[in-house]
C-alpha cells in the first residue's frame, strides 16, 4: 500500500518498506519536516508541541516516535494520551501550543495509521502550509537539537477540560437534558469513545449502555459509521427501551445517530439537525461541502440565513466558514464544526447539542428525522486508466452543462452540477485513478439514475 501524503499530513498502513507504508523511517521524516515548519513559520512563541491519539493497536509505537523526534527537534512536548481528534485539536489551544500532531487514521481500518498535523490555532493546516511541510520532507532539510538544547517531556489529560467546555455552551441545555432521563446505546468502536463518552453523558444526566467501549483498538467492525457496519447496534436498539443510539468513529470527529426504532437517523442529517437547533436560536449562515445534503440549504434559508458550499476536506470547509461568518457548518459525513466551541468537527459538541435540541421538542429521534427534508445520495465511481486526463474530462462536463441556464455549475473542487430539484457531484481522486460521482434527489432511485447518467457521459467522452 502506498504512503499516501497530503496537506493534512501523511497515513498509511504499518509495516512495510520505508515509502511504501507508514513505517518508522517515515514517521520520523514527516515529524521533523513538520516540527521545522513550525519553526520557521514563527506562528507562535510557544515550544511546545501537543500530541494525543486514538486507540490503534499501532498508536503506542508511533506515539513514541512522534514524541521522541519533537525532542530531538528541541520541542517541549505535551502528550494527552488516548484522545479524541477534538480533544487535541482544544488541548493546542488550552496550552497556548505552537502546534499538535494527532495520531489516527480516522474511520480507516485497523491497519491504517496517521499523522495529522495542527498550527497553532489547534486547527489543520491550510493547503500552503501542508505544501510546505511536503517540500521539507521531501528534501529532508531538517537539523536536530543538540545535547542542550533537546526538548522536555510531560503527559496531561485534557478530557474533562473538554467536557466542561462542552457543558459551558449556552446553546447546550444541561438541565433539560437530565430532566428528559434519556437512556442510549452507543458505539464506540473499541477507541477512544469509549473513554470519554461515558464521561460526557455522566455529566449530562444520561443513562448509557456502551457497545464496544473498550479502547482497545482491535475495532469490532469497520469503522466508518455507515448503516452496513453497524448491524450490531441497530439490533441493540431495536429491541425497545432506548431513546436513541450514538455511533462514533475510532477518533470521535465524526457522528451518526440511530432512531429509537433501530432505523438509521441518516448521518448526512446530524449537521441538519443540530445547525435547524442552533439556527433556530442564532440565525446566520452555515457552510458544508459540496458533496454533503441539499437539505442543509434548505434548512438555512428557512431560518433566513446563507447556505454555501466548500471544497471537500475539514480545512476548506472551516476556511469558508469563517469568510462568511457562518454560525455552524460541517461535512455531511457527521462531521459537526461550531465555532463557538472551536474550529473542527467535534462529536462531543453534536451530541450535546443534538440532545439539548431533543429535549426541548420533548418528541422522539423518529419524530425529529420527520420535520426535515427528504434527500438521498447515491455514491457511485468511474473507473479509469492511469493515462485518462480526468481533469480534461472534467472540464468538458462543466462546458457540457455551462450552456444549461438551468443548472448551476460549480467547479471549485471537480464539478458539480445543481439542478432544480437534484444535484451530481464529479470529483477526481487524489490516490488512484477514479471519479467519485455522488448524487442526490428526493428518491434513491433516482439519484443513482442521475449519477449513472452523468457516468455514461463520461464514458462517452473517452
Amino acid at each position: 500500500m502506498t504512503l499516501i501524503k497530503s496537506i493534512s499530513g501523511i497515513r498509511g498502513t504499518i509495516g512495510g518498506r520505508s515509502g511504501d507504508t507508514l513505517n518508522p523511517l517515515d514517521i520520523v521524516k514527516f515529524t521533523s519536516a513538520y516540527a521545522t515548519f513550525i519553526r520557521r513559520s514563527k506562528q507562535s512563541d510557544s515550544n511546545t508541541i501537543v500530541v494525543g491519539r486514538d486507540a490503534r493497536i499501532s498508536g503506542e509505537m508511533v506515539k513514541n516516535i512522534v514524541c521522541g523526534t519533537l525532542m530531538g527537534m528541541g520541542y517541549d512536548v505535551v502528550n494527552i494520551g488516548l484522545a479524541t481528534t477534538p480533544t487535541t485539536e482544544l488541548a493546542v489551544r488550552m496550552k497556548q501550543a505552537a502546534g499538535g500532531i494527532i495520531i489516527t487514521a480516522s474511520h480507516n481500518p485497523r491497519q491504517w495509521n496517521a499523522l495529522k498535523l495542527l498550527n497553532n490555532e489547534g486547527e489543520f493546516l491550510t493547503k500552503d502550509n501542508g505544501n510546505e511541510v511536503l517540500s521539507i520532507a521531501e528534501k529532508e532539510d531538517f537539523t536536530f537539537a543538540d545535547v542542550d538544547h533537546l526538548g522536555k517531556y510531560t503527559e496531561e489529560n485534557f478530557d474533562q477540560r473538554h467536557i466542561d467546555s462542552v457543558l459551558a455552551l449556552k446553546l447546550v441545555d444541561v438541565e433539560a437534558i437530565r430532566k428528559a432521563h434519556f437512556k442510549v446505546a452507543v458505539d464506540a468502536i473499541n477507541s477512544v469513545g469509549g473513554i470519554i463518552l461515558p464521561q460526557l453523558l455522566k455529566a449530562l444526566g444520561v443513562e448509557y449502555t456502551f457497545l464496544n467501549g473498550e479502547a482497545t483498538g482491535d475495532f469490532a467492525h469497520n469503522p466508518e459509521p455507515l448503516e452496513k457496519n453497524l448491524g450490531g447496534i441497530m439490533a441493540e436498539i431495536g429491541k425497545g427501551g432506548y431513546d436513541l443510539g450514538i455511533v462514533v468513529d475510532p477518533d470521535v470527529d465524526r457522528l451518526a445517530f440511530i432512531c429509537e426504532d433501530g432505523k438509521m437517523f441518516g448521518e448526512e442529517y446530524t449537521l441538519v439537525s443540530v445547525a435547524d437547533y442552533v439556527l433556530s436560536h442564532t440565525p446566520g449562515n452555515t457552510v458544508s461541502n459540496l458533496s454533503s445534503t441539499r437539505a442543509l440549504r434548505d434548512i438555512t434559508e428557512k431560518h433566513g440565513g446563507v447556505y454555501t458550499a466548500a471544497a471537500v476536506g475539514e480545512v476548506n470547509v472551516t476556511t469558508k466558514m469563517k469568510a462568511v461568518n457562518a454560525v455552524i457548518g460541517g461535512e455531511g459525513n457527521g462531521g459537526v464544526i461550531y465555532p463557538e466551541s472551536h474550529y473542527g468537527r467535534d462529536a462531543l459538541v453534536g451530541i450535546a447539542l443534538f440532545l439539548s435540541s431533543l429535549a426541548r421538542k420533548g418528541c422522539k429521534v423518529s419524530e425529529l428525522r420527520a420535520t426535515f427534508p427528504t434527500y438521498f445520495i447515491a455514491k457511485n465511481r468511474i473507473d479509469l486508466t492511469s493515462s485518462t486526463d480526468v481533469d480534461a474530462i472534467l472540464i468538458k462536463v462543466k462546458a457540457l452543462y455551462g450552456k444549461d441556464k438551468d443548472v448551476q455549475v460549480t467547479d471549485i473542487d471537480g464539478v458539480k452540477l445543481d439542478f432544480p430539484d437534484r444535484w451530481v457531484h464529479l470529483r477526481k481522486s487524489n490516490t488512484e485513478p477514479i471519479i467519485r460521482v455522488y448524487s442526490e434527489a428526493s428518491t434513491m432511485e433516482e439519484a443513482d439514475a442521475l449519477g449513472k447518467k452523468l457516468m455514461q457521459v463520461v464514458y462517452d467522452m473517452q
